[in-house]
């Protein structure tokens, strides 16, 4: 048996109106103006997506800079915050140490410099207490035998007052160690603000 009555046939038309066939050279030109029209929207959507791409890899691109840009400023603020330590030691205990050394030499340099300026007067170093046979090491052996070194129990560490005739001069390196010390906390602040915020 047969299963032809259950396809249907296309050679009639619903309408019972008559079947048009096409003959080779038609077929062939249909054919050439499918292959066209379909080339034209393969163009244009290739076309299409190039220019997607094209902006896609721009954006990616300033996206890439920005976050080049955001880990640069990052990794600048945690290295600083990093050396916090290493720069707290340097202001707490090296430089105390270092100007603590140098203190009675440039207590020496100063006097030197105000006996200069006034010869033959004569000439008092008031130091903080414990810092006397320190100063008197460092006196040139020939400045004028009237320089006394005394204490002064009112002077802070780091501070002294020279004294050469009538002029009178204040050293006091303890100052310094305190702006340095500011400087470095408020550039501390800083940097721990900026890391906050981003």
């Amino acid at each position: 048996m047969s299963i032809a009555h259950l396809l249907e046939d296309f050679k009639l038309q619903p309408d019972d109106s008559k079947l048009h066939l096409l003959d080779e050279d038609a077929l062939e030109e249909q054919r050439l103006a499918a292959f066209e029209q379909g080339y034209s929207a393969g163009w244009e959507d290739a076309v299409q997506a190039q220019e997607q791409s094209r902006g896609r890899v721009s954006d990616e691109l300033a996206r890439s800079l920005e976050d080049m840009s955001f880990t640069y400023q990052e990794a600048t603020t945690r290295m600083s915050l990093s050396l916090e330590p290493m720069f707290q030691s340097l202001v707490d205990v090296v430089l105390p140490e270092t100007l603590n050394r140098g203190f009675a030499a440039r207590l020496v340099e100063q006097l030197c410099e105000m006996a200069q300026e006034q010869i033959n007067q004569p000439m008092q170093i008031f130091v903080p207490e414990g810092r006397v046979a320190e100063v008197e090491a460092l006196l040139p052996q020939d400045l004028s035998s009237s320089t006394r070194v005394r204490e002064h129990a009112a002077l802070e560490p780091g501070r002294a007052r020279l004294q050469v005739g009538t002029s009178q001069r204040e050293v006091d390196c303890s100052s310094l160690l305190t702006s340095i010390a500011a400087a470095f906390d408020a550039y501390v602040f800083e940097a721990k603000k900026a890391l906050a915020n981003e």
